[in-house]
C-alpha cells in the first residue's frame, strides 16, 4: 500500500500532467507561427486561375475552418482539439489534401518505429557493452584511443556525418543507394523487395547508431569509472571474486540503472536527430512527414504527429519508472 502512494500514484499523476501539458502545447505554438492553412488553401485555388464569387469563398472557408479545427473562438477550438485527441480522429491533412491525418500516420509511423526501434536498440546496448568495459579498463591503451575517437564522432552534427555517410557509400563506393527505401501501391512483399528495404535503410539506420552509441558509450564509461570505486566493488575484489564476475554482475549492473532510464527518453530523438537524418536519406518516416507539415502550416498534421509522439514518450517513461523496482531492490524497500 506504501508503494502505491508513494511511487505509483506521483507517477501517475505526473503521466497525466505531462500529457496534459504537452498536448496544450501542440495547440497553442501553431497558433504563434501567424500561418493560416485555410487562407494558404484559398490563395491556391485563386492562383490557379479559378474565380471563387464572395459567397462561395465564404462557404469554403467555413467548411475548411471546420475540417481543420479553427472554427469559432480560441477555447471552442481548444475543446475541439481534444474531442479529436481522445476519438484520433484529427482530420484531412493540408498538403495532402483530402487524406486524413490518421491515414498518413499508418503510412508513415511503420518506416519510423522500423528505423528508429532498431537503431536505438542496437546503440544502446553497444554503447553500453563497450562503454562499460571500456570504462572498466580505462587504463588500457585500447581504452584511451577508442576514446579519443569517441570524443572526435560526438561533436559531428547528424546531418553532417549522414551526408560523409551518403557520399561514402553511395557514391565513391555505391553500396548503397542515395535514397531511402519506398513502395508503391499494390507492390508485394517478398525477399527481393525486403533485401531492398533493409539496403536502402543501412545508411540511416547506420548513421543513428554510430551517433547514438557514442552517447550511450560516453555516459555509461562514466557510470562505471564511479561504480567500480565503490566500497563493495572494492569489497569484491578482495574477497577473491573473478574479475569477470566483478564486472559484469556487480558494477556493469549497477551502472545500467541510469542507462534504462535514460533508454526511454532516447524516445525524444525523433525530433531531432531522426528527422534530420529522414530529410538527409529522403527516408518516408514520420520525421520527414511532421517537416512537410510545419513548414506548410498543417495544423491537423503537427497535432496527430505530436500528440503521437507525446503519448509514446510518457507511456514509455512511465512503464520504465513501473518496472523500475524490479531492476533496483532499493526502491521496493523503501
Amino acid at each position: 500500500m506504501r508503494f502505491v502512494r508513494d511511487y505509483l500514484v506521483p507517477r501517475l499523476v505526473q503521466y497525466v500532467l505531462v500529457v496534459f501539458c504537452g498536448i496544450t502545447a501542440v495547440f497553442f505554438i501553431p497558433r504563434l507561427t501567424g500561418q493560416d492553412p485555410v487562407l494558404e488553401i484559398i490563395a491556391q485555388i485563386q492562383a490557379q486561375g479559378a474565380s471563387l464569387d464572395p459567397l462561395a469563398v465564404r462557404n469554403l472557408m467555413e467548411t475548411l475552418k471546420e475540417l481543420y479545427g479553427l472554427k469559432g473562438s480560441l477555447f471552442e477550438q481548444y475543446l475541439t482539439m481534444w474531442r479529436r485527441v481522445f476519438t484520433l480522429d484529427f482530420g484531412p491533412s493540408f498538403f495532402q489534401f483530402p487524406t486524413p491525418v490518421a491515414q498518413l500516420l499508418r503510412i508513415y509511423l511503420p518506416w519510423t518505429i522500423g528505423l528508429f526501434a532498431t537503431s536505438t536498440v542496437l546503440s544502446w546496448l553497444l554503447g553500453n557493452i563497450v562503454g562499460g568495459i571500456a570504462g572498466y579498463f580505462s587504463g588500457k591503451s585500447w581504452s584511451k584511443i577508442l576514446d579519443a575517437v569517441i570524443m572526435v564522432i560526438r561533436p559531428i552534427p547528424h546531418y553532417i556525418f549522414g551526408v560523409v555517410l551518403l557520399i561514402l557509400f553511395a557514391y565513391v563506393w555505391p553500396l548503397f543507394p542515395a535514397r531511402g527505401p519506398s513502395i508503391g501501391r499494390g507492390v508485394t512483399l517478398n525477399l527481393e523487395l525486403v533485401l531492398a528495404i533493409l539496403r536502402g535503410s543501412f545508411l540511416p539506420a547506420l548513421t543513428l547508431v554510430i551517433l547514438g552509441g557514442v552517447v550511450w558509450f560516453q555516459q555509461m564509461k562514466l557510470l562505471v569509472q564511479n561504480v567500480k570505486r565503490e566500497d563493495f566493488v572494492e569489497y569484491a575484489r578482495v574477497g577473491g571474486v573473478k574479475e569477470r564476475r566483478v564486472v559484469f554482475r556487480y558494477v556493469l549492473k549497477n551502472a545500467m540503472l541510469p542507462q534504462v532510464t535514460q533508454l526511454a527518453l532516447a524516445l525524444g530523438q525523433v525530433f531531432s536527430g531522426v528527422l534530420i537524418v529522414e530529410m538527409v536519406f529522403s527516408y518516408p518516416g514520420m520525421g520527414l512527414l511532421l517537416y512537410r507539415g510545419v513548414t506548410r502550416g498543417d495544423y491537423n498534421l503537427v497535432m496527430g504527429i505530436t500528440v503521437l509522439s507525446i503519448l509514446t514518450i510518457a507511456t514509455a517513461v512511465l512503464l520504465l519508472d513501473l518496472l523500475y523496482p524490479l531492476l533496483d531492490p532499493r526502491i521496493r524497500h523503501r
